[in-house]
Order: structure tokens, then C-alpha cells, then sequence
């Protein structure tokens, strides 16, 4: 007599559902589906599973309208010009902003030996990028990097008198 190869299952959200273990070797079957029957059927998983998706997004969400305001407040307070490009350039540019010169301060002068003065140069040169785009390619840089970066900063990074310029 050969091993059954279609279970009846009993997930444990009470849900029931045949299932074909063919594609298992038949001294594998019984376990597999003796573990089966302790998870939930596979239409209770995927229900779970968008519920934490939701969960996880709106999360995410708030997360971020948190880090956006924060960043906003930092650069009000010290007086960090607005930045240029798409609208949700912007917005990430500013985080991103925010996140580098706070990175950097963290590293170059409360850790490292750079003054206050030395940085206020620093930071008046940071001012001069307003395109979104480049602090978002910085996102991910050493701290210690920046003054190397700002310097090699292009005119297309920085803004022109001349708007058609």
C-alpha cells in the first residue's frame, strides 16, 4: 500500500484545506503535514501579513513626517536656505541635509578637532548647495568627507544670480 499523498489539514485558525504532499518524499509527508496543521491556512497568513503591511507603512509614514518636521525646524534655526528641485526632492534633500551636517558636526567638532569657528565656514559653504539632488547623493558619506565634498561641489549645485543663467 503506498503512502497517501492528499492530506486533510487542519490549519490552527480552525480553517481546513486538502492538501497534495506528492512533492514530498513519502517518509516526509506525516511531519510536513502534522507542521502544517500548526500554521494558519494560507489565506489567514496573507490577511496577517497586509495588516502588518499596513501597519508598517503608516509607521513608516508618521516616521517620516516626524524626521521631515524636525529637519524643517533645524534648518529655520539655522538658517539654511531653501532647497531646489522636484517637490519630493525637497523634502528628502532636507532630511538629508539635516542628517550629513548633523553627522558631520558630531564627528568633525564634538568628537574631532575642529573649532566652532572653522565650522561656521563650514556651514556658510553648506548653505550655498540649494539643489536637493546633491545632499541626497551625500546621504551616505563619511562625516569626516564633507568639507572635501562641498568643495568639489559644482556651479550647478549652488544657485545663480540669473535665474536663466
Amino acid at each position: 500500500m503506498a503512502v497517501k499523498t492528499l492530506w486533510q489539514i487542519t490549519h490552527s485558525c480552525g480553517h481546513q484545506a486538502e492538501r497534495d504532499l506528492s512533492d514530498r518524499a513519502a517518509d516526509r509527508r506525516a511531519g510536513f503535514a502534522e507542521w502544517l496543521a500548526k500554521q494558519e491556512c494560507t489565506d489567514c497568513w496573507r490577511a496577517a501579513r497586509e495588516g502588518d503591511e499596513q501597519d508598517k507603512a503608516a509607521w513608516l509614514e508618521a516616521k517620516r513626517a516626524e524626521e521631515q518636521a524636525a529637519s524643517e525646524a533645524w534648518s529655520e534655526q539655522y538658517r539654511m536656505p531653501p532647497l531646489e528641485g522636484r517637490e519630493r526632492a525637497v523634502a528628502w534633500g532636507v532630511r538629508c541635509r539635516h542628517q550629513v551636517l548633523a553627522a558631520a558636526y558630531t564627528a568633525l567638532v564634538l568628537e574631532g578637532e575642529t573649532s566652532e569657528a572653522e565650522w561656521e565656514e563650514i556651514e556658510e559653504a553648506a548653505r550655498t548647495i540649494t539643489r536637493a539632488g546633491w545632499w541626497i547623493d551625500q546621504r551616505s558619506s563619511e562625516p569626516g568627507d564633507l568639507t572635501e565634498l562641498l568643495e568639489a561641489a559644482t556651479g550647478a549645485d549652488r544657485p545663480t544670480e540669473n535665474p536663466h543663467f
